[in-house]
């Protein structure tokens, strides 16, 4: 059954820094915290909607959730937790940032029914944490992550690519140093500029200067393959769908579908695989898959008949394998 969230934004509150990239109003839409009884009203609805409950959680993001004031936290979480249990949503997710993880709250994320934790780690390479102000260390997020498996919680771990002084070198090390955290869930953020912020200041200066949109849908088609070789949950690629996102941004890597691009991309190199020596290449895909598969606008077909190949491709509704051979010669 899939998994799904009921998402509750926090907006800013409890961060202590402001980070190149960060914009939260522009992310959420949201500048204001919840109460309680927004909470409850929140959840009450989506009890009387959501099918699956149980394979449902109710969801904090948008800020540094264990960074806001206590009694502030302590009410989300006691409204929240009313509505977790059986019969009803399966627990609670927050994402935090590394330096705001200690035993103290841990224990009192576990009392309240806290199921899951994600940490905003962003970069594992200290110099492109401190050049985006992050305020924290890679070894922040090791420590962090090894305190929450130990107690139990699920790890989700995020990460950012393009960063400011970042590179897909740079990127692939962080991928590798977070998976060998083994984290349950991974969320990537390809990074996306919005006015306002510092890196939108950098990047009109031209002293930022990222890579072009081809080579990052390359880069975290890559990184997909990897999360699912390590049977790594991948939650998220690419920001979600957002008016405010399309409105604010001065550049970067946002799409609505950045996540399908990824996939094409992925599509693209296993039919050059099945292709290699062959100038015809038939092949069958799962219904559901078969945009995916095409590519944006028929891309992965373009490119064969750029390279003097036929690609064609046929949906089957039964079928469970990504890519079934037809015929190739």
């Amino acid at each position: 059954m899939k998994h799904s969230n009921i998402s509750i934004f926090v907006a800013h509150a409890g961060c202590p820094h402001t980070c190149s990239f960060c914009n939260q109003r522009t992310i959420s839409g949201s500048c204001e915290i919840p109460s309680g009884e927004d909470v409850k009203a929140v959840c009450s609805k989506a009890m009387s909607e959501v099918r699956s409950p149980e394979n449902t959680e109710i969801a904090f993001f948008g800020g540094s959730f264990t960074a806001i004031p206590r009694d502030c936290m302590t009410e989300l979480l006691e409204s929240a937790h009313s509505f977790t249990g059986e019969g009803k949503f399966r627990g609670i997710r927050i994402s935090t940032r590394p330096d705001c993880i200690d035993t103290e709250v841990l224990e009192l994320l576990k009392k309240y029914g806290v199921t899951a934790i994600e940490l905003g780690a962003q970069s594992m390479d200290d110099r492109v944490l401190e050049l985006n102000e992050r305020g924290h260390t890679s070894d922040d997020v090791v420590n962090s992550a090894h305190l929450i498996k130990k107690y139990g919680f699920e790890l989700g771990l995020q990460m950012m690519t393009g960063l400011y002084g970042s590179d897909c070198e740079k990127d692939m090390m962080t991928f590798e140093r977070l998976r060998k955290l083994y984290p349950d869930t991974m969320r990537i953020y390809p990074v996306v500029i919005l006015r306002g912020t510092k890196l939108a200041e950098l990047y009109e200066s031209g002293e930022y200067k990222p890579c072009t949109f081809d080579e990052m849908t390359e880069l975290c088609s890559v990184l997909m393959e990897r999360a699912e070789y390590n049977k790594i949950r991948l939650i998220k690629v690419g920001l979600h769908a957002s008016e405010f996102v399309e409105k604010d941004m001065a550049g970067g890597f946002y799409h609505p579908a950045f996540r399908e691009l990824c996939e094409g991309k992925i599509y693209l190199r296993k039919f050059l695989q099945l292709a290699k020596g062959y100038s015809f290449l038939e092949v069958s895909v799962p219904s559901c898959n078969l945009s995916k598969a095409t590519g944006q606008k028929k891309c992965n077909k373009e490119y064969f008949k750029s390279i003097g190949k036929e690609l064609r491709i046929v949906s089957d509704s039964t079928q469970t394998e990504s890519i079934k051979l037809i015929e190739r010669r």
